[in-house]
């Protein structure tokens, strides 16, 4: 069992099995797992954000998260309902050695492989049996055998095959992540904090390959690239949409004024706040 606690988030882990509780002030994260995710709400309200879709979820109310997928997410209390959710998460070894065991003549034919990649699920006895009978666990702190976590494991997968049909192709499709589109990818995710071996494990690469994938695209490094997009896109907000430096220079993925103020001067030969 791991527990990670702070000012704002509890957190208790059992292999797989994550119980997470905010405090009322709520929560805003990034999502991105290289596995697939079954998300149960028990108290309070989750917004997940996705593109231009947003898929709410309350108490009840279940989702499941496609792995290889970045997305946003927005944990809140409800009033006097803090928030709190459980999530499993499915190794693809798990995924396998069920698929082994499975009589696979009784897998539904011909599903079309969807491009959702956040399925909001319907309720069921399945689905709330399941997560019911999580809550002592993490109401006592008694830890689970991992035997009786892999059970649990395998009764999600149950539960999610016989919510959705769409899932089948989806949970057991065990091929390696296609590679994204790098500048798609960087185009849509610029201002984000991340590091080079996050962008490469996102973009469904090595770190070795998205260097030699990235010199095809532009001549400048990575972080380099970054750096000059993030102005870009900086002076267009100041010049074109009016907006105060002190608003733009974190909205764009700084996270130094200071810092963004001479990379804004050595880019353009002004100082931001002339613009």
């Amino acid at each position: 069992m791991e527990t990670q606690t702070d000012n704002t988030l509890e957190t208790i882990s059992y292999s797989g099995i994550f119980l997470s509780c905010f405090s009322e002030h709520g929560i805003h994260c990034v999502h991105s797992k290289p596995e697939h995710v079954l998300v149960y709400l028990y108290s309070g309200e989750q917004v997940i954000e996705d593109r231009n879709r947003k898929i709410k979820l309350k108490a009840g109310d279940c989702a499941f998260i496609r792995r290889d997928h970045r997305l946003k997410m927005y944990k809140n209390s409800q009033g006097n309902n803090l928030y709190s959710g459980i999530s499993l998460v499915f190794q693809r070894n798990v995924l396998r050695d069920f698929y082994s065991k499975i009589n696979t003549s009784e897998i539904p034919r011909d599903i079309n492989v969807s491009d959702k990649k956040v399925f909001k699920l319907k309720s069921t006895p399945a689905i709330e049996s399941l997560f019911q009978s999580l809550t002592p666990y993490f109401d006592s702190n008694i830890q689970p055998t991992e035997s009786i976590v892999h059970l649990k494991l395998l009764e999600g997968i149950y539960a999610l095959l016989s919510n959705n049909e769409l899932l089948y192709p989806i949970l057991f499709d065990f091929a390696e992540p296609w590679k994204i589109d790098l500048l798609e990818f960087l185009n849509n995710n610029y201002m984000d904090d991340l590091n080079m071996e996050q962008i490469a494990s996102l973009t469904g690469r090595s770190l070795a390959t998205f260097k030699r994938d990235f010199k095809k695209i532009s001549s400048l490094p990575p972080q380099k690239w970054l750096i000059k997009k993030r102005l870009e896109m900086a002076y267009v907000k100041l010049k074109e949409e009016k907006k105060k430096v002190q608003d733009v220079y974190m909205e764009v993925g700084f996270r130094n004024l200071s810092h963004f103020s001479t990379a804004f001067k050595k880019q353009y030969g002004v100082p931001p706040t002339e613009i």
